[in-house]
């Protein structure tokens, strides 16, 4: 397992580098949790060990919290671990860093992980409940069958178009 801080500060550093601004604290939680179901999607575990709490806008770190607010992620992981998990951090930076940090917690509030984890409590409860890890393991199951049935579905449709 990796450790959620060298994560989270590869993940604001490539943020930095591709988009030329600091990530706001919201999409940097939501993309570690979409890391997180993308490593489980891509290689079949999770990347670290933290759990996500299920707060109102969705999944988040509370130990990465108090380390954004302070400024201190800064604390890059090794050349080898970023090369190992490339096609992971690759996946999220393409399909969900453009996207707004609202955008990216509509999508985590539609997982069922979350869902779960959260309840009966309210649409604007505070929820410290976490994420059960099975949970999110669905979830990326779910995804995983999903991208593969559209992988699929494209198959056929261009075999039509060449008969």
């Amino acid at each position: 397992m990796e450790s959620v801080v060298k994560i989270a500060s590869y993940i604001c550093q490539r943020y930095l580098q591709e988009f030329g601004e600091r990530i706001d604290e919201m999409k940097l939680h939501k993309l570690l949790y979409f890391t997180q179901r993308e490593c489980i999607i891509q290689m079949g575990k999770p990347m670290f060990d933290e759990p996500f709490s299920a707060w109102k806008f969705g999944p988040v770190v509370v130990s990465i919290r108090q380390l954004y607010k302070a400024d201190l992620l800064h604390d890059l992981p090794s050349g080898e671990i970023t090369e190992k998990y490339k096609p992971v951090f690759d996946k999220v930076f393409e399909q969900y860093a453009p996207k707004s940090s609202l955008s990216l917690s509509a999508l985590s509030h539609s997982d069922y992980s979350w869902q779960h984890a959260r309840g009966t409590a309210d649409r604007d409860e505070r929820c410290d409940t976490y994420l059960d890890m099975h949970d999110i393991e669905k979830d990326a199951e779910r995804i995983k069958t999903r991208r593969f049935m559209l992988k699929k579905l494209m198959e056929i449709e261009e075999k039509e178009v060449v008969v």
